[in-house]
């Protein structure tokens, strides 16, 4: 836990302020400014965009009368995106607009159910342990 707050709180500050010296050095400092703006308004409207689309998704299923599994992951990962955004940073920007695009959150969503091995409890009769895989 110690490695991931000293990952969060210094690593990811150090390699924002390199990245965005090194792009100040290429096409200046204002303009660096503007472009880290431009990337944060873009991915607020994105990350509304997307967000909207998925809570539509998440409505559909339970309209259906199914568990919105994979739905709730992608509304995660689509907030995920959005702070990324928020953070200032060319690295943090960058990933946070992977996980905006539909294409990339699929792959990051496959990623997290097989990293974590995502089950959901089913209550009701005819379960041999309430357990289903999804």
């Amino acid at each position: 836990m110690l490695a991931i707050i000293a990952f969060v709180f210094v690593v990811i500050p150090i390699v924002e302020i390199t990245v965005a010296i090194q792009v100040a050095h290429h096409i200046g400092g204002l303009d660096t400014v503007g472009l880290l703006l431009l990337f944060s308004i873009a991915g607020a409207w994105l990350a509304q965009r997307e967000g909207i689309s998925v809570l539509r998704q998440i409505q559909a299923q339970l309209e259906n009368r199914t568990v919105p599994t994979d739905e709730l992951i992608e509304a995660g990962l689509v907030f995920a995106g959005g702070v990324l955004l928020v953070v200032p940073g060319f690295v943090t920007d960058a990933f946070g607009m992977l996980l905006l695009f539909p294409l990339t959150r699929h792959m990051a969503r496959r990623i997290l159910r097989r990293r974590f091995g995502l089950r959901v409890r089913r209550i009701g009769p005819g379960d041999n342990d309430g357990i289903i895989d999804v």
